[in-house]
């Protein structure tokens, strides 16, 4: 669970916007039902007791998603009250009368969930394997959830403290901390004032009737929409939700009504903050317009227009004159009046006064140098590509129509998608005009105006009228209903082999929106070619997409733009990766466009020099964060490869030195010496002609030779080396701890499907034992968990664990992990804990084959060891196969705690 709002805070819900196929008309609607709109695919029903439905079928993927959006967040609390909505939210996994723990049934049913809270609404979501049954829980437990949660005294004090562990992760992050300050210092009176974490002593103190009224105000189904997307059949789920919704009675309060006005701003505000960090930051506020507001687009475009790489304003005032290591923009529309930020990174030593000076100076001087129509259809494209994506994944409308059901109705998601259509240069440079003020702003500086330039107070919005008529656009084709089962894969997956030795896999199926993904994975080097490289390697892989031959890194963004294409190229000092989307007929030109990436980077020096301080500055960054110190730590722990071996793990001096002296020669001759198709595979999934794509496969790539052979540099089994390591890091709320078992184990060992069961009872998922005792019962840590990170080569697979929390509580979390895993192995486990950990993981792998990147990644992954999906069936059925006794004789046979390495770091001083 977390709150929302950009990386600072969990990142803002996507705002996944997509169209999709007609639907029928329900012949009859269950009685206390009306319908209202249908848009695009998604038609709205109201119940009688006041809750809005909007149902999204789709058969293209064999999933459902359940999302209930509450029209309450952090802008609805009172004085003593900050968090209040986000802690709510908390609470509402806890269980209700008839569910002991919605945590733990989520988890047992190996379904995807979690909630989130803003300023304006929170909302909570599962996506499931399709079927009745599991349609029928969701639905059921929302409604159980709505009106029945324990929101009890014994679950707020173990709970707090777990949003109290959040509260302090957020503070260790120099970004939201600021952020954080510049809300509080750019509005007056409205809630927008404070963000959705909350006030430290509110969490801490909050009061339990207080809370429990909250709950009871707005957690009613007069203040929700509930949404259900995917596969599913929307008559019968209609019935059902009025079967489970509409016995819930319509409550007889009166919602608030809340009246306060954020003034106009009357002058320049600054703020700062002096605390211990890796990187300075430097950032200008300005106050915009209402989410649903028509100029709202707008500024979201001019946010766009000046952060954009490599063209935006800010990125060639700042970026690459070397003031800053990086820019981006954080746009908030809200329901009431919101705000744009400008955002720059400093590296350690650089003038932050020079970064400021220069930031304002282009951003608040479009009045001299006004947009252009260029530099805005360069944005509206990649936003425009950004809808085409969505618009083809209906899992994604349950959460993200959220957004829009905050700014007062869910069409809004189509109508701003519209307007984004049509922005123009005029409307872009009117808005700059209008808002980007200096008696608008909220800087780090104060400068008195005797004639201070107001922006006009807000207007308001008729929602109503504006969304009356609106219609949409025609719905676009489905794909086809696709059972992504081993065999089923198998019987459409083709595989070949390119002259040149590239091995391909193509798996052609109907998408919606005929979208395809693709994969491309290139090998190179050995142990003993690669010594003394690192880091030209993924330098190399990194600086591919920056520029060719034949088009800089803007012509080469630009046409990835006209594509409606992503691609992703990056990589390390033994292989580089491309991934790609795009639709059926992009599909040749985006290949074309990867071929040449590869086969004729230009390595500019500019883009390099830029790549250089972008990772310095990333590299200080790490410096004093509690959880890049002890993970480092471990890292370099037991590492017997000398400091020329790609296997080495460097200290951060060792690393920084690494970087610096790296020089765009060496790069070039990395990949000239290396860098080849010869050790590759492709992979192509998705509407695609498989024909026509395998002759431009071979024509692309066919003669691509490596310049050298490949050979996979081993990573040998190392006997476990038990160890304590700690490292202390000022002025550091959150505390990390991260720590390593090597097991001689890797995927073909018959042992393998018992210890994933036994893993994932033990402490892989937050139902799991370690979490449920140290975060559930304890309230110690908010995100602390075990993994695999299986070997598909040497049996050399370490089990990983890792945890956050306060410093104070660091013997606590140890002692919770400890005695759970010597529970576990005393004790061992229980029939029912075995099944529910069988569900879970094949109701996960399932999914994940759903998912079209994942199958792309996962050809290209069987095409370098040399397998089908019949591997993926024989763990299928090794994990059906796991007995009681085989997964406690799995973890009796693995699990050590005595042979672990653990690895702190936090502000232990005086704890």
């Amino acid at each position: 669970m977390a709150f929302s709002l950009t990386r600072f805070v969990g990142r803002l819900v996507a705002a996944a916007f997509l169209a999709v196929s007609a639907v029928s008309a329900i012949a009859a609607l269950p009685a206390g039902v009306t319908q209202g709109a249908s848009i695009e695919g998604i038609t709205e029903y109201t119940l009688n007791n006041g809750l809005r439905v909007l149902l999204f079928p789709d058969d293209t993927k064999p999933t459902v998603t359940v999302n209930v959006t509450y029209l309450v967040g952090s802008r609805y609390e009172n004085y003593g009250e900050t968090g209040m909505a986000h802690l709510l939210e908390h609470l509402m996994f806890k269980g209700t009368p008839s569910i002991a723990s919605v945590f733990q049934e989520l988890g047992r049913r190996g379904m995807r969930f979690n909630g989130t809270t803003s300023f304006d609404r929170t909302n909570y979501f599962e996506t499931f394997t399709a079927s009745d049954e599991n349609l029928e829980w969701a639905l059921r437990m929302e409604a159980d959830r709505m009106v029945n949660a324990f929101i009890a005294r014994k679950d707020l004090d173990t709970e707090m403290t777990v949003v109290r562990n959040e509260y302090e992760r957020g503070e260790n992050d120099p970004q939201q901390v600021l952020w954080g300050r510049m809300q509080a210092a750019a509005y007056d009176w409205h809630n927008y004032s404070h963000t959705a974490i909350g006030a430290r002593s509110d969490i801490e103190n909050v009061d339990i009737p207080r809370l429990q009224a909250f709950y009871r105000l707005y957690y009613q189904p007069d203040n929700a929409v509930l949404i259900v997307a995917g596969h599913f059949n929307p008559e019968r789920a209609l019935d059902l939700i009025a079967k489970v919704f509409g016995p819930i009675p319509k409550p007889t309060r009166k919602l608030p009504t809340f009246y306060t006005e954020e003034p106009v701003q009357d002058g320049e505000r600054a703020v700062s903050v002096r605390r211990v960090g890796g990187s300075q930051y430097v950032a200008s506020l300005y106050h915009t317009v209402r989410g649903a507001h028509p100029d709202a687009v707008a500024v979201q475009a001019l946010g766009e227009v000046m952060t954009v790489e490599p063209a935006g304003r800010l990125y060639k005032a700042l970026v690459e004159t070397r003031k800053a290591s990086g820019v981006e923009v954080l746009t908030l529309g809200f329901a009431d009046p919101g705000d744009i930020i400008f955002w720059a990174q400093v590296p350690l030593g650089d003038s932050i006064d020079a970064a400021r000076d220069a930031m304002l100076a282009t951003v608040e001087g479009v009045r001299a140098n006004p947009i252009t129509q260029a530099e805005v259809d360069r944005v509206r494209a990649k936003q425009l590509r950004h809808f085409d994506e969505t618009f083809s994944d209906p899992q994604r409308l349950g959460v993200a129509i959220s957004e829009s059901i905050a700014l007062g109705d869910w069409r809004l998601l189509f109508i701003n998608r519209d307007r984004w259509r049509k922005v123009s240069a005029t409307d872009v440079q009117g808005v700059a005009l209008e808002y980007l003020k200096p008696s608008n702003r909220t800087i780090g500086m104060f400068i008195p105006d005797a004639k201070p330039d107001r922006v006009p107070p807000a207007a308001p919005v008729d929602i109503a009228a504006m969304v009356k008529d609106y219609k949409g656009d025609p719905s676009i084709s489905a794909g086809e209903a696709f059972d992504p089962t081993p065999a089923n894969l198998e019987a459409r997956t083709q595989r070949f082999t390119l002259p040149n030795g590239m091995k391909v896999a193509f798996l052609p199926k109907k998408t919606r929106g005929e979208t395809v993904r693709f994969v491309l994975r290139v090998h190179y080097g050995d142990e003993n070619s690669l010594k003394g490289t690192s880091p030209r390697g993924s330098f190399a892989a990194s600086m591919l997409s920056a520029g060719t031959r034949k088009r800089d890194r803007q012509a080469f963004e630009d046409r990835l733009d006209e594509l409606r294409a992503r691609l992703s190229i990056g990589g390390g000092e033994t292989e580089t990766t491309a991934s790609g989307e795009t639709r059926r007929a992009y599909l040749p030109d985006l290949l074309r466009l990867t071929a040449e990436a590869f086969t004729e980077p230009a390595f500019p020096p500019d883009e390099f020099e830029k790549q250089q301080r972008e990772r310095l500055a990333a590299l200080d960054e790490q410096r004093t964060e509690p959880e890049s110190i002890a993970e480092r730590a471990l890292e370099r722990w037991n590492n017997p490869y000398p400091k020329n071996d790609v296997r080495y793990a460097p200290t951060f001096d060792e690393e920084q030195a690494e970087i610096s002296g790296t020089t765009l020669d060496q790069v070039k001759a990395f990949y000239e010496r290396f860098v080849g198709g010869a050790n590759a595979e492709l992979a192509v999934v998705g509407d695609f002609d498989p024909a026509a794509i395998r002759a431009l496969a071979t024509e692309l790539f066919g003669a691509w030779k490596s310049p050298i052979p490949f050979t996979r540099v081993p990573n040998p089994f190392r006997a476990p080396a038990p160890t304590v390591l700690s490292a202390t890091t000022p002025d550091k709320a959150n505390a990390a701890l991260f720590g390593k078992l090597p097991l001689q184990i890797n995927d073909e060992s018959p042992d393998l499907p018992a210890l994933m069961v036994a893993n994932k009872i033990l402490g892989e998922s937050p139902e799991s034992r370690i979490p449920d005792r140290v975060r559930e019962r304890e309230g110690l840590s908010y995100s602390i968990q075990t993994w695999l990170r299986v070997s598909n080569f040497e049996a050399n697979t370490p089990l990983n664990a890792y945890a956050i929390y306060a410093p104070q509580n660091r013997d606590r979390v140890k002692v919770g992990i400890s005695e759970e895993m010597v529970r576990a192995l005393k004790d061992g486990f229980t029939e029912a804990e075995v099944a529910t950990a069988k569900r879970a993981l094949m109701q996960a792998r399932r999914i994940a084959r759903a998912q079209d990147g994942s199958l792309a990644g996962g050809l290209a992954l069987q095409s370098y060891l040399g397998r089908t999906w019949d591997y993926a069936a024989k763990i299928d059925a090794g994990i059906e196969a796991v007995t009681v006794a085989s997964a406690n004789a799995a973890l009796r046979k693995y699990l050590d705690p005595a042979g672990f390495a653990w690895s702190y770091a936090g502000d232990f001083k005086g704890k």
